[in-house]
C-alpha cells in the first residue's frame, strides 16, 4: 500500500471533493491508512457510523462519502450523470482530496456495486476491497441472464427504471428500513436533501433492464489486483447469495467470503457486531 501524506491530515467531520465540477461530500475522521466507505440505495453516509469508530479505535483513517444525487453531494440531472464512470470518478476524487494514491475501498448495495467497478477499472486506486451483498459483476451478470429467483428478486429494479417512478417514493418510506428511531430521523432529513430522480438514475444508468440480457460484465474483465473480503446476508431478497459462486475466479489475490444465515440486504446492520470484527481482524491480517 502507497500513500503520500496529506497536508490536511489532521481535518476531522464533513469535507468535500469535486468530480468535473460535481462536489461529493464525505465525513472523515481518524488518522492512519485510508479506507474509503460507499453506501447502497436507499442509504448515505451514516450507514457507515459504527464501522467507522471500529476502525478509527484500530489506526485507521476513515472516509465515508454521500453519493452523487445524496443528501449534501451535488445532484446533477439526467441519467448519464449517474453512469459507472462518473461513479468510479467519485471515489477516485476522494482518494485524491485524501491526498493518497490509494485506499482500502468499502463498499454495500450501489456503493458495492461501484467499488466492484473502482478495483476492476481502477485497480491502482484499491488496495484491499471489502464488498457486501454484491456480487462480481460476472457473477451479477450469470445470475441475471440464468437464474429465475434473481430475475424475480429483480423487479422492484425494473420498476425503479420507469420512467417518474420517483413520484411513488418519499423520504419516510426510503428510510423505512432503518430500525433505530433516532438514527430513522437522521434518514429522513437526509432523503429529504437527496434528489429521488438521482437515486433512481443509477438503476437507469446502470442496471440490465430486462431478464436474460447480455450480462453484466463480459467475462475477460481483468481480474482484481487486491484482497478481497465478500459479506453476505443469506436472507437478503434482492441478491441471491449464488452470486457469489465463482468470485475467487476474478480475483488475483486473498478472496475472503463469509455468509450470514440470520442477515438481509443491510447486513452491516443486521449482524453489527460480526461483520465490524470480521473486517477489523482481516484487514490486521493484511497489512
Amino acid at each position: 500500500m502507497t500513500r503520500k501524506p496529506s497536508l490536511t491530515a489532521a481535518a476531522q467531520g464533513d469535507a468535500y471533493a469535486v468530480n468535473g465540477g460535481v462536489k461529493i461530500h464525505y465525513v472523515v475522521e481518524g488518522e492512519g491508512p485510508l479506507v474509503v466507505m460507499i453506501h447502497g440505495f436507499p442509504d448515505y453516509w451514516a450507514t457507515w457510523k459504527p464501522l467507522m469508530g471500529v476502525l478509527q479505535a484500530a489506526g485507521y483513517r476513515t472516509a465515508a462519502l454521500d453519493g452523487r444525487g445524496y443528501n449534501l453531494s451535488d445532484k446533477p440531472e439526467g441519467v448519464e450523470a449517474y453512469a459507472m464512470p462518473h461513479l468510479i470518478g467519485d471515489v477516485a476524487a476522494v482518494i485524491a482530496a485524501e491526498g493518497a494514491r490509494d485506499a482500502i475501498v468499502v463498499g454495500h448495495d450501489w456503493g458495492a456495486a461501484i467499488a466492484w467497478q473502482v478495483a476492476i477499472h481502477r485497480p491502482d486506486l484499491v488496495n484491499r476491497l471489502v464488498i457486501m451483498s454484491v456480487p462480481h459483476p460476472a457473477g451479477f451478470g450469470r445470475e441475471m441472464a440464468s437464474n429465475a429467483e434473481q430475475q424475480k428478486n429483480s423487479q422492484y429494479a425494473r420498476d425503479f427504471q420507469t420512467p417518474g417512478f420517483e413520484k411513488h417514493l418519499t423520504a419516510e418510506g426510503l428510510a423505512g428500513w432503518v430500525k433505530d428511531p433516532g438514527e430513522r430521523a437522521g434518514y429522513v432529513e437526509a432523503f429529504r436533501r437527496s434528489s429521488l430522480a438521482g437515486m433512481l438514475n443509477y438503476y437507469r444508468a446502470n442496471y440490465p433492464s430486462g431478464a436474460g440480457d447480455t450480462p453484466v460484465a463480459a467475462p475477460d474483465l481483468p481480474p482484481v489486483q487486491a484482497p478481497v473480503l465478500v459479506i453476505h446476508g443469506m436472507q437478503d431478497k434482492a441478491l441471491a447469495a449464488a452470486g457469489h459462486a465463482g468470485t475467487w475466479d476474478h480475483v488475483a489475490r486473498d478472496t475472503t467470503l463469509l455468509m450470514i444465515p440470520d442477515a438481509d440486504h443491510f447486513v452491516q446492520h443486521d449482524a453489527e457486531a460480526l461483520v465490524n470484527r470480521t473486517l477489523r481482524s482481516w484487514l490486521a491480517d493484511r497489512p
